[in-house]
């Protein structure tokens, strides 16, 4: 049973209809133990993805300040070959970037094939951080839907797998990670006035997510709303998901390697032969 929930395109999307403290019944243990045996079968996947290098996967985190989405790239890696495996961050555009198409920068970092790629937030800031601060107009933010849709389905159809997760906890659990910031001196670093600010646009912020998630969920490329406020279940969740959308390109791949492997015993027979 999976531990996300993937949003069926069409679908209008009201967050007031998940809870972010699900946790499906699970023990943090157990739920330990689970991602550990995913995170196992994820390596040998990544290494099937790369070795193969016939697809590309792209991992897209989006979610509130404090969601997790630093945590979930940490418990990611601690699974994946990071020499094909990357990050890609996406803060405020720089002057460069804004004076091209809001895509450009992101269309940078896409994974090649054989590779994974992770966005710590996306394209999808431009219909988010954009809409609610009120950098572009309306008519502007809402065409987007379209262009995200259309840059999502090249990718899916040039051979990348589009996995994007939405991580989301209430309001009253943000609040609780940003004090304990400001409990602890070693993750001061992390402390911004500007998380407190942005807090006062909550709804707007759930309002824009929800039309994202909705108008954006696609066939090649559905949205998953991952329960996060216990850190260790959306660990679960997400590399659950992830395990199951690779397992299915699984047979292509090793059916690929094991073409391949005859290829390479062949040719090693006839240099040998010519040895002799």
């Amino acid at each position: 049973m999976p531990y996300v929930h993937t949003v069926e395109p069409g679908t209008k999307v009201s967050l007031a209809d998940f809870d972010p403290a699900h946790h499906d019944g699970l023990e943090r243990e157990r739920a330990e133990a689970e991602t550990l045996i995913l995170g196992q079968e994820l390596e040998s996947l990544q290494e099937l993805l790369f070795a193969a290098s016939q697809d590309a996967v792209l991992v897209v985190l989006q979610g509130m300040d404090t969601s997790g989405k630093d945590g979930t790239i940490k418990r990611i890696l601690s699974y994946v070959n990071v020499q094909s495996c990357k990050v890609a961050g996406f803060k405020v555009p720089t002057p460069l970037e804004l004076s091209h198409d809001f895509l450009w920068r992101i269309h940078a970092q896409t994974p090649a094939k054989g590779g994974m790629t992770v966005f710590n937030r996306s394209h999808y800031e431009d219909v988010l951080v954009a809409r609610v601060h009120k950098l572009v107009e309306k008519d502007v933010w809402k065409e987007r839907y379209d262009r995200i849709n259309e840059f999502e389905r090249n990718l899916a159809e040039s051979g990348t797998t589009i996995l994007k997760f939405f991580l989301y906890i209430s309001k009253d659990e943000q609040k609780h990670r940003l004090l304990d910031r400001e409990k602890d001196p070693k993750k001061a670093w992390k402390l911004s006035v500007g998380d407190w600010k942005e807090r006062e646009l909550w709804d707007k912020y759930v309002e824009a997510y929800e039309d994202a998630l909705t108008h954006c969920s696609t066939p090649h490329a559905k949205w998953h709303i991952v329960p996060a406020n216990h850190k260790w279940f959306r660990d679960l969740a997400i590399v659950e998901r992830l395990v199951h959308g690779l397992r299915d390109l699984k047979d292509d791949w090793t059916k690929s390697l094991e073409e391949l492997g005859k290829q390479r015993l062949a040719e090693l027979a006839e240099f040998r032969k010519k040895q002799n």
